[in-house]
This record gives structure tokens, sequence and C-alpha cells, in this order.
């Protein structure tokens, strides 16, 4: 019967909750009858009774009662019923005294519908959750089971829960809560019972679990890469519930269940920033972001976007993600005005064109080229994009008086052993010394007593690798999993730091809301990970064995790659911030006639399309720790050693 029976009609559900008044009507007369319906005059009742369905009737149509679908009746059921039997009471009542004030006899007593009104409570939600417990246990006998437990008592845990109910084709049954609050262990929500984490694997000993679904945003990252680990050793699938901002319209999907990303495992404690300085600074202002398509600068976007500019300025000079880009933020329901610029940053005439007509406050620099294998087969474009379109956009800041400039930058720029590292050093090189150049030139004016300019503030912040970025390690391994392997690491040892885009730039507003010119900032990375950790997990996550179904394969360092990345040079050291994952690194500082007359060679080598050893070997000149490193360009550090 239930394998045809899905949904239960509504005018069934109607008749039914009608039927069940009038037996709680007779019920509480029996009661009432010292349990004994010959006392009762059988005439009254009858009256009173069709008096009872005039009530019901409209209550339960105006309520809706009975347009739930009984077999995932919820709290908020339940409270639609207690309202409905106090209104259907309620209006016998009125009518009780009605008759007695103006026709000087009474047709029931209160007590009567006291129990009455109990019994129909009671009945109405009991038929409810029998019906829900009939469609949950004998629907289908042979449908697939599975035995969940999640993580959170917690109204998202329970919001977990009710969506697993929704799922017609398996039958999902939650056998128990986790929770790390002490005050819940050994209670039941929604009649399931609570256990603390710390006890999952004796759970697991005296059960059978199939999957393990985390449905808390409060969860600790170690605590939540802990029991990913357990259920990645028993076979047990690890799944996450979103948060519920990213809920639809306030409810939760059963697709928005997820399985465990490895990105969600590496993630950590949530990055505290703030905001009312960032909206002070930013709200109604002209904002600029270069290679605002990308994975950093479009995010860049999105988080500046919270804070009400006046204009938000996007150039890039890839032309399919600008147009993602424009589709996505067309969607914003926002006052901000989004205009966006198919532009390269290399091309100087074109971006002074862009800053003479937007005029930006803020110039947010992400464009770049990043690749470390590519950019070491072509520097000419390394360096063109990196230092050339960094100087062409400092230099309009600057011009066009913006207030603040700032540059993204990377871990490969510390003593770098890559034509891309390098570029970035010198990139923060020059935006370090104009800086100051320009700080210098502002106080002689001024002591002068002559007209001086906005002061523009020059800041550079440097991270390292970035989750899930385009062309990023997780991707690729992600497709590689997906078409059987074999996964490809270039170095058993080879290890990164890696930070989320979102907390990435989170990171860059929070440095450059603090920033007063001329800093070069750094960030807490938290750990090295191993990138073959990290594709043993990825496999694992998958719900496959590393070596048994999926082979990882070295395939040795690349050109310019290192083995380990660093944020500081030996030489350097960092001064604390107000913000604990923020530090200033103490760097050497270069005079910037001379900066700029090496970067002048530069550029007149990439105009003349010079020889592209001709072109690092200045690079070389200029930052004298870079080494290269499985490269073709070593040639010209055993030259200089000779």
């Amino acid at each position: 019967m239930f394998k045809q029976i899905n949904i239960l009609p509504r005018w069934a559900i109607f008749i039914i909750d009608i039927f069940i008044c009038i037996l709680a009507f007779f019920l509480a007369y029996v009661i009432k009858g010292d349990m004994s319906f010959d006392v009762i005059n059988k005439a009254i009742f009858l009256k009173n009774t069709l008096v009872l369905i005039c009530v019901c009737a409209p209550v339960f149509l105006i309520l809706k009662t009975y347009t739930g679908i009984v077999r995932l009746t919820t709290i908020q059921d339940a409270f639609k019923i207690l309202i409905a039997v106090t209104l259907i009471n309620g209006g016998f009542i009125a009518i009780y005294m009605v008759t007695t004030i103006f026709f000087h006899s009474s047709f029931i007593s209160i007590t009567t519908l006291v129990i009455n009104g109990f019994i129909e409570f009671v009945l109405l939600l009991v038929y409810r959750l029998g019906i829900k417990y009939l469609f949950s246990y004998f629907r289908n006998p042979r449908i697939e089971t599975k035995h969940i437990v999640v993580y959170g008592a917690t109204d998202e845990g329970i919001a977990t829960k009710r969506a697993l109910e929704m799922d017609t084709r398996i039958y999902n049954r939650v056998i128990a809560f986790m929770d790390d609050d002490r005050y819940k262990t050994r209670l039941s929500v929604d009649g399931i019972p609570v256990f603390q984490s710390s006890d999952f694997e004796l759970l697991l000993e005296n059960e059978h679990v199939d999957e393990m679904i985390i449905a808390s945003t409060s969860i600790s990252a170690g605590k939540k890469n802990a029991l990913v680990d357990i259920c990645l050793d028993r076979n047990i699938k690890a799944m996450l519930t979103p948060p519920v901002k990213e809920w639809v319209n306030g409810q939760l999907s059963l697709r928005q269940i997820h399985d465990i990303r490895i990105e969600e495992l590496l993630e950590r404690a949530p990055i505290e920033i703030h905001n009312d300085i960032i909206e002070n600074q930013v709200k109604g202002k002209r904002i600029m972001i270069t290679g605002a398509s990308g994975s950093i600068g479009s995010e860049i976007v999105k988080q500046l976007a919270r804070f009400k500019p006046a204009l938000m300025v996007l150039v890039d000079i890839a032309e399919t993600p600008m147009y993602e880009s424009e589709l996505q933020f067309s969607e914003y329901k926002t006052e901000t005005v989004f205009r966006y610029f198919i532009a390269d940053v290399r091309n100087r005439r074109r971006m002074e064109q862009i800053f003479r007509e937007c005029k930006p406050h803020y110039v947010y620099h992400a464009a770049a080229y990043k690749h470390v294998p590519l950019m070491e087969q072509h520097p000419y474009e390394a360096v063109a994009t990196n230092v050339l379109g960094t100087k062409n956009v400092a230099d309009l800041s600057l011009q066009y008086g913006v207030q603040k400039f700032v540059m993204i930058s990377s871990d490969k720029s510390v003593n770098p052993t890559n034509v891309m590292g390098a570029s970035k050093r010198i990139a923060e090189i020059y935006v370090q010394s104009l800086h100051n150049h320009h700080v210098a030139e502002t106080k002689k004016s001024k002591d002068a007593g002559l007209a001086t300019q906005t002061l523009t503030r020059f800041i550079t912040t440097r991270f390292g690798n970035v989750l899930g970025s385009n062309g990023s390690v997780i991707p690729r391994f992600r497709i590689q999993i997906a078409q059987g392997g074999p996964v490809t690491v270039t170095h058993p040892d080879i290890s990164r730091y890696f930070m989320t885009i979102p907390e990435a730039c989170q990171l860059v507003l929070e440095a450059g809301s603090m920033g007063k010119g001329g800093e070069i900032f750094v960030f807490e990375m938290g750990k090295l990970v191993r990138i073959v950790d990290l594709a043993n997990k990825m496999i694992r996550l998958a719900g496959l064995s590393p070596g048994v179904d999926i082979d990882i394969k070295y395939t040795g360092l690349r050109p310019g790659e290192k083995l380990h990345e660093e944020l500081l040079t030996s030489d350097e050291n960092t001064i604390a911030t107000y913000h604990n994952q923020i530090m200033i690194a103490k760097v050497r500082e270069y005079d910037y006639e001379q900066v700029r007359q090496v970067i002048d060679r530069i550029i007149t080598l990439i105009e003349n399309v010079a020889d592209e050893l001709e072109i690092v070997k200045l690079m070389k000149e200029i930052i004298p720790e870079y080494i290269s490193n499985h490269s073709v360009f070593e040639s010209l550090d055993k030259r200089a050693s000779q």
C-alpha cells in the first residue's frame, strides 16, 4: 500500500482532521460522564457535534493545516495544530458565553471543552506522527537504508535530519547526534540520542555507520579533520552541510549536503577583520581592481561590494572571464555602479584613459602572471606584465592622486628561484621605493610652503598559494582523480603554504585598511602542507585507495620550482600589527632613482624584444638572492660565481 501512496491528498487530511475532532469530542463527553455514554443527552451531543464541525472546518481552512505533507510533520506543524485547537475551543467558549448571556441556558460545560482541547491536540498530532512512522519504516521494506551520524545537535543538525527524511529513494536513518556541548550528552534531540564527539570511535564499535555529516559551522578545523580521518580509516563517507546563509530561502535542500572537499579541511579559524574601518574608508568611493576576473581579483570585488563603494572599476585582459564576471555582478542588488574594461596593464595609454575617466580613490592591483613553469619559458611576458604592468598602474595611481594602491604579491618573491618570483620581487621593490620617494618629495614641498598633491600610500601584500585558484594543484588533482589517475606530484617532499581565496582577500582588505604606506605585509599562512599528503587525502575523500585505485606518480621538480616556499628571507624579520595574522616584513629598502634606472633598462630590453637571457641577467643584478633552480637560467648563476 505504501509503495503506491507517496503524499496523502489534502482532502483526505481535511476529512481525517474533522473525524478526529469528532472522536475527541466524543471521548471528552465520555470522560466527563464518568466513562459512561448512557448518561449523555444524545440530542444535545449531536447538536454540539454539528457546531463543532461548523467551527472546525473554517479554522482548518484558514490555517491550512491540511496542506502539509503528513509524513514530514515538523515542530512547525505541531504549533499550527495547537493554534487550530485553541481557536476551535475558543470558538466554542464564545458560543457558550453568548447562549448563556442571551438565552440563559448552557449547552456544554467548560470542563468538557478543556478535556476536548487536550484530546484533540494529542490525536491530531499522534496520527500525523503515526503516518510519518509508517512511511519511514514500511513504505518500501527493500529500500536502501543508510545509517547516519550527524555532528551538531543544533538547529542546523535538526534541519539536516529533516532534509535527509525527504529523500524518497533512500531511507536515511539518523542513529545519533554528536556534539561537544557536554550538557547535551546522553540527552536526545528530535528523539535521537546525543553523544560527545570524543565518543565517536566507541559509537562506531557498537553501531554500523555509513555516513557522518558535519552540520555545524562552529566546529574547529582540528576537530573537523580528526572526525574525517576517523571516517576515512573506517570507509565511512564524510559529508558537510553548508552554512545557513547558503540555504535556499532559509531551507536546507538535500542536494546541498555535499561530500567534504579538501579545501574545507584546510580551512582555519575564521578571520576577524575590522569591517567598520574598511567600510569607513571604502563606502562611497571609486575603486579600481586590476586582474578583476581572476581568482583573487574577483573575490576582492565580491568582498568590497559589501561596503557600498560608489563605483567599482573592473579591469582585465581576459575577455571570457570578464564577461562571466559581468553576468555575475549584474545580479547584485546594490547601489554600486560596476564598470568593465578589457585592458592590458602593460598598455600605459589605455590604462591612463581609464584612470582619467574613472578617477579611482583606491586601486587593488591583482593583475599578474603567476604560473612558474610557463613564466620560466617566457621571461619576456612575466617581466612585461609583472614589472612594467605594475609600474604603469603605480605611476598612474600617483599621477591621478589615488589615496591607496594595494599590490598583491607572492611568497615566490622571497629568495626567488624562478622568473615569476623574481619579477614579483622587482615589482615589490619598485612600489616600496616609489612610496618612499613620494613621501620625501611631498615633505620637501610642504617644508618649502608649496602646494602638495594628495599623498598616495603604496602597500604590498605577500602570501602563499590559494586553495582552488585557477590552475592550482587542487583542481588539477580533482580532474586526475575523476579520470582514474595517476595523480602527478613533482617530488615526494615538496610542500606549500595554503590559504583559501576568501581568507587571502579578507587579509588583503584588512592590510590595505591598516597600511600607512611603504609596508610589505606578510600573512600568517599556518603550517606547510606536503603535496603528496594532499593528494592522498583527496583520493581517500573520493572513496578510493591511494596505490590501489589511484596511483601517485612523481614527475620531478619543474623549471624554477622550489621544494619549500618561504614568506621571509633569512635576513628579514617581521613587525607585529594589531592583527595576529598580519605582520610587516622588515625588508631591505632601495633608492628610488637607482631602481627606476634599472627598471628603465629592463623596459628598454622588453621594448627591443631583447634576448631573454639578457632580461634574466639584469633581473639577477637587481636581486642578488635570485638563484635559478632546475632552469636553463642556472648558467647565468655559474658565470656570476666564476
